[in-house]
């Protein structure tokens, strides 16, 4: 892992004791899918996760609620499920999975943050997203690629109000199920903070105008907008105070409104690769990434779309439904 020094850390791991995952995974083992019932079934991963030491608690908690914590944390040694049925390969939850411990990790770590949240335009609304590369995704910059870069992006939401950079998940974390089997897949992380330094400071100033616009995440773009790009209203990159900036790249395209800003896109990619923490996320490992402190990437990695590639578990969290509650649907009130 490398990033420019500064003041405050941006990346932070946490690692359990072989006795405390053994105690938490066999109570997960019995667990019934956990999204047949979903507000039952996070108070009692609540209780689940209560026994980790308070230490390692207080460091995610903290993670989630404070300005000034780390962008990213790698959280090791967590439970698994004891056998595994294929890795899905159209991008659909596996219908062969006799144990859900990867989901109740998944959400269990993510209800410390805030409260797990689906948008009906991102795998049909469904809490967990089983992240797999999909053949016919396999060159794109969406979740489903594998042959190319992921660029450094978050994941953003269409919203009809023109900015995508509100609405968007406050955090997400990722669950490793299953490694590529090269063991070659590296997720990215860059914060604000450690980009912000690194950016010559003119390059910086045209970031926090607003001479950008997001394209749509590429599910809304692929499944609503027949595969024509829809553009947000125009946002700066880079906003909020000096110590503490929020960072704003959609995955699918960021268009600049001049020569300048085109630019400034490029060097902020640049950027990001020099100062990025690197992990490569293992069976029994997850990463907690703030989506607003910073962007986050991956490389590309060989798929052979076979059963056996690489299965990662997603969550989307914000600290509050209550100001989203204007997208909110009828039929579930997680579902937005």
């Amino acid at each position: 892992m490398t990033s420019k020094e500064t003041l405050i850390s941006t990346f932070a791991e946490v690692v359990l004791d072989d006795e405390v995952r053994d105690t938490i995974g066999s109570d997960l083992r019995s667990f019934p899918n956990p999204v047949d019932d979903i507000d039952r079934s996070l108070a009692m991963l609540r209780v689940a996760f209560s026994k980790l030491p308070i230490e390692q608690l207080q460091t995610i908690l903290d993670f989630g609620r404070h300005v000034d914590t780390p962008g990213v944390a790698l959280v090791r040694n967590l439970p698994v499920d004891p056998e595994l049925p294929e890795t899905p390969i159209d991008g659909e939850p596996s219908k062969d999975k006799k144990t859900f411990v990867a989901e109740t990790v998944l959400l269990g770590l993510s209800q410390l943050l805030g409260e797990p949240v689906g948008f009906t335009t991102e795998k049909s609304g469904r809490l967990v997203h089983d992240v797999v590369p999909v053949s016919a995704g396999a060159r794109s910059q969406t979740n489903q690629s594998s042959h190319v870069f992921l660029n450094f992006h978050n994941d953003i939401v269409h919203d009809a109000l023109g900015r995508y950079d509100v609405s968007n998940p406050d955090f997400l974390v990722l669950n490793c199920v299953r490694q590529d089997g090269n063991k070659e897949a590296v997720t990215y992380y860059a914060d604000g903070r450690d980009i912000s330094a690194a950016l010559d400071p003119e390059v910086l100033d045209v970031l926090r105008r607003p001479l950008f616009r997001l394209n749509a995440p590429g599910s809304y773009v692929r499944d609503v907008a027949m595969g024509a790009d829809v553009l947000s209203d125009l946002v700066a990159v880079i906003s909020g105070p000096a110590e503490s900036p929020e960072v704003a790249i959609s995955a699918n395209g960021v268009v600049g409104e001049t020569v300048e800003a085109e630019q400034a896109l490029e060097e902020l990619q640049r950027v990001c690769r020099e100062v990025a923490h690197q992990v490569k996320l293992e069976p029994g490992t997850a990463l907690l990434i703030n989506n607003r402190k910073g962007l986050h990437a991956r490389s590309q990695f060989f798929a052979r779309h076979n059963g056996r590639d690489r299965w990662l578990q997603r969550t989307y969290i914000r600290r509050s439904l209550w100001t989203i509650r204007y997208r909110g649907t009828a039929e579930d009130r997680r579902v937005h």
